[in-house]
């Protein structure tokens, strides 16, 4: 299993959506998303939360240990303490019962009882006091693993830097967001370890889309070289640094990397479908089926959104999709009066009627398109759902609430 696998799996045995797991962490649903998917890896205070969280080891997060860790308890159980009550019972049970006519026989028979019910009051508390301890140990050794996985993620971030073996200090600094251009600028500087009269540098960002830009840098005060780098705004910008020997050769280093700045600049949108997409709505297998608006059921789509930074959104509009292709647009409308605690959304619309005709596999949800006041569109999905192959059910996909997604997927 890969890292997105072993924290998916984790997730759902606790019974948390990505959106519940990103608020414990403090993090983004999308960051979750991007976790689970693959296509990004929890900084090392992250993994650390989530082993605690989920009550395993980091090692087998990263998939380099097999089994997880086994959770502890320093408390007596039901169990034990009914096996320490049977024992008792059984042992006052066993005692010869006094002969009626030795009175004093009787009395000795109740001393010995009743010091043999303080003895076992006071072993059971000294059982308690050796739970506690061992609990105490526990946690202390737990406190202690701790310590020694923040210090060991502390010296790989060490061993990391210092394998940064080209320069000798370097950094760099965004400056500039122009979102009328979708334009970022850096500031970025960097000196070389190794110096050498005549030596040049170069700056490069790669925005992940295949535009690479590239700028010299300028040499100032003790080898320092710098430059002003600007490049297309996307969710994945890598910056690096190529040193250039007067014979030629070239030496590359990474020097950092912003994720998510894009997404960032973007307005936000939830869809809330108030009568979901289900099986009623297949009349006969593989044909799907939405009433008219003047029938009923209806399928109404509630979309709320929300501003990011200086963008806003210009336009919203909703659509209903088959395998991301456009099937119809919905109409707005508006909020049906037994639609109750809803005024807080933007939009409320609904679909016409129409009849599709499906395969088995064939994906359908609800998904809106965004133009912000830059112009730039973004799609947000509803929950989505899958025929199944005999044609007479919709599968809910797990854990597919509204996320983000790029209009070249989409067909509309």
């Amino acid at each position: 299993m890969t890292v997105g696998q072993r924290i998916a799996q984790k997730r759902k045995e606790m019974g948390l959506s990505q959106e519940a797991l990103g608020d414990r962490l403090g993090v983004s649903r999308q960051s979750i998303y991007k976790w689970e998917s693959d296509s990004a890896l929890p900084e090392v205070e992250k993994l650390i939360t989530l082993a605690k969280l989920f009550g395993v080891s980091v090692g087998w997060l990263l998939g380099v240990e097999e089994v997880a860790a086994p959770e502890n308890s320093g408390e007596l159980t039901k169990t034990q303490r009914k096996m320490v009550e049977e024992i008792v019972d059984r042992y006052i049970a066993a005692l010869p019962k006094p002969a009626p006519q030795r009175k004093w026989l009787r009395i000795l028979a109740g001393f010995a009882l009743l010091v043999l019910f303080f003895y076992l009051i006071n072993r059971l508390d000294q059982i308690d006091q050796q739970y506690h301890r061992v609990q105490m140990t526990v946690t202390h050794v737990q406190d202690s693993v701790d310590s020694q996985i923040n210090g060991i993620s502390s010296r790989v971030e060490e061993i990391l830097k210092a394998q940064n073996n080209l320069t000798a200090e370097y950094g760099t600094a965004l400056v500039l967001t122009n979102l009328e251009k979708n334009q970022v600028v850096f500031n970025i500087y960097a000196v070389p370890k190794t110096y050498e009269e005549g030596m040049t540098v170069k700056f490069s960002a790669d925005d992940g889309t295949g535009g690479i830009q590239s700028s010299m840098g300028e040499e100032g005060f003790n080898q320092r070289f710098s430059a002003t780098l600007a490049c297309q705004l996307t969710d994945s910008i890598t910056l690096s640094v190529v040193f250039i020997s007067p014979d030629g050769s070239r030496q590359t280093q990474l020097l950092d990397t912003y994720e998510g700045l894009y997404s960032k600049t973007l307005p936000y949108a939830y869809i809330d479908i108030c009568d979901n997409l289900s099986r009623s709505a297949l009349t006969e297998p593989f044909l799907y089926t939405i009433p008219a608006p003047d029938k009923t059921p209806v399928e109404y789509v509630m979309l709320d959104t929300e501003q990011q930074g200086t963008t806003a959104v210009k336009e919203l509009r909703v659509g209903f999709f088959r395998n991301k292709e456009l099937v119809a647009w919905a109409e707005p409308c508006e909020t049906p009066d037994h639609f109750l605690g809803f005024d807080q959304y933007d939009l409320c619309c609904v679909l016409p009627g129409l009849q599709i005709r499906l395969a088995a596999g064939d994906e359908l949800c609800f998904a809106a398109v965004v133009t912000d006041t830059y112009g730039r569109e973004s799609i947000y999905t509803g929950s989505s759902c899958i025929l199944s192959e005999s044609g007479t059910e919709l599968l809910w996909i797990d854990g597919w609430s509204s996320y983000i997604d790029t209009p070249v997927n989409w067909t509309y």
